[in-house]
């Protein structure tokens, strides 16, 4: 499998994000030319066609991070909310010294009691929160934006619960994560773009944490992918249709997007879509709906680099790598940006 792994300085792993969002570096690689260049993101409208089409993933992202204490003896506790399931309950990762017996209780610094029902088969917490509301509800009321744990370990700043979310974030709360490539979009960027004749679309994809999972196996494709859920609308599935029949792009902004859109090309083509996805990308791949996109850098020996190496050429991806952190680029949620042409 070409280019998986790389080594990356721990001092460009970037801890706050940049001060403007569409300050950030952009490097651009062209596969065409096999040429690396270097720009600013807010370039980006001008590195894009008139008739190509941007399609973002507004999923927004839930507070999912609770820390508290055990209530009866005070012992340090913290919890990462998945999903809620059938009977109520939360399915969590939590953290704790001990194996707390079922009925144990927990009480969050922002005051909500929790109290553990039972275990998945995967050693997930089942835990009961006390008081009223759906799960959006009270983590916005109780939760914290759940960084990954190579910012700060994980600990929120006061700026994060803005800066974690892009700015077109829809409704639909469901992320645990952030699709980290929208966060360097503005207004202004987007106004520019409108004004170059490129075009908008949205699809859904809720980020799970097993798109950070690392893969651990010899052969990464037999490694086991994760399922996310995500929705393609008739109104992308109609404008992205258009786009390709004028000759136009589909730019996939994030990994997220890009794996929405290619679920919703299988297996006859492309078509409105709303379930979990299980795909797969690496090379070799046939891209049925992206043509070019705009990326993070990501972890080594994930399925993300796997994804951006289908589509950019794992031995081109690795150039481009290697000028990165030549060039201290700012990698992983809050660094810098990458544009596959």
């Amino acid at each position: 499998m070409h280019f998986f792994d790389y080594h990356l300085p721990e001092h460009l792993i970037a801890q706050h994000p940049a001060a403007e969002r569409d300050a950030a570096r952009l490097l651009v690689v062209r596969r065409d030319t096999q040429r690396i260049q270097h720009h600013i993101f807010r370039d980006l409208p001008e590195l894009l066609s008139p008739g190509d089409l941007v399609v973002l993933n507004d999923t927004r992202v839930l507070p999912a991070r609770v820390v508290g204490r055990r209530e009866a003896t005070g012992g340090k506790w913290e919890g990462l909310f998945l999903r809620a399931i059938e009977t109520g309950l939360w399915e969590m990762l939590a953290q704790t010294r001990g194996y707390p017996e079922v009925g144990t209780a927990f009480v969050t610094d922002t005051g909500l009691r929790l109290v553990l029902r039972g275990r998945t088969a995967d050693r997930h917490w089942l835990m009961q929160p006390e008081a009223e509301g759906t799960p959006p509800e009270l983590l916005s009321t109780y939760g914290h934006i759940p960084l990954p744990p190579y910012i700060r370990k994980g600990r929120e700043d006061a700026g994060d619960r803005d800066r974690y979310q892009t700015v077109y974030a829809g409704t639909a709360a469901g992320s645990v994560a952030a699709p980290t490539a929208g966060l360097h979009f503005t207004p202004a960027v987007f106004d520019r773009l409108t004004a170059r004749g490129i075009g908008t679309a949205r699809v859904t994809l809720h980020v799970g944490l097993g798109t950070f999972a690392p893969v651990k196996e010899d052969d990464p494709t037999k490694h086991a992918i994760h399922h996310e859920w995500c929705a393609v609308p008739q109104g992308t599935v109609d404008t992205i249709r258009d786009t390709k029949a004028r000759g136009g792009r589909v730019v996939a902004i994030g990994t997220t997007t890009t794996r929405t859109l290619e679920s919703a090309a299988r297996p006859d083509g492309l078509r409105s879509f709303c379930g979990e996805t299980g795909l797969f990308i690496h090379e070799p791949f046939e891209f049925r709906a992206v043509d070019a996109l705009v990326t993070n850098f990501h972890l080594p020996r994930t399925t993300l680099l796997l994804l951006v190496g289908a589509l950019a050429g794992g031995e081109l991806l690795a150039r481009a790598y290697a000028e990165a952190v030549t060039c201290e680029y700012r990698f992983f949620s809050y660094g810098d940006a990458m544009l596959v042409l």
